[in-house]
């Protein structure tokens, strides 16, 4: 979940994430949607994969057999942590994009989501998607008009650590 529970008019602005792979081979299969003003089931914008989505398609592989960091005025990949070499586990990245020229507009509500899905190489003797259990932390940005949904109080520090 990037962003749940916005009420009232706005639009989306865009995203940071930062994903943090816990498994082997490509994570980015993720498709991000944007459910708005009330659609449950059927998001009426919908990604073809977390890569396409932040400007990266292909794997964000350039030159071939690597990562290639970039940086761009509305999507990027600035940030490769690539301790095992490419597709191996523990891998880190950050990137961005921002809706500056294509806002998505909301009248009522919004929420947005990404799925951590990857890629196992054969189940069966078939290649299929693999659903991830990354970490995964992200920082959405938007304006909204008055009046919005009070904020939930935020958990106190006890409960912010991570054991």
């Amino acid at each position: 979940m990037l962003l749940d529970g916005v009420q009232g008019q706005g639009h989306y602005v865009g995203t940071y994430l930062a994903w943090g792979v816990n498994n082997n081979g490509w994570w980015g299969e993720g498709e991000i949607k944007f459910y708005l003003d009330g659609d449950a089931d059927w998001p009426p914008i919908c990604g073809t994969g977390t890569e396409d989505y932040f400007g990266g398609a292909w794997g964000f592989e350039h030159p071939r057999g690597e990562y290639g960091i970039f940086s761009a005025p509305f999507s990027g990949l600035p940030q490769v942590i690539n301790p095992d070499g490419l597709y191996q586990s523990q891998q880190r990245f950050g990137m961005y994009r921002w809706h500056v020229l294509d806002p998505i507009r909301f009248r009522q509500e919004l929420r947005v989501t990404i799925q951590a899905l990857g890629w196992q190489s054969k189940l069966a003797g078939q290649p299929c998607y693999l659903p991830l259990q990354d970490d995964i932390a992200s920082t959405a940005f938007w304006y909204q008009t008055e009046p919005h949904t009070p904020f939930p109080q935020l958990p106190g520090l006890n409960d912010l650590e991570v054991i």
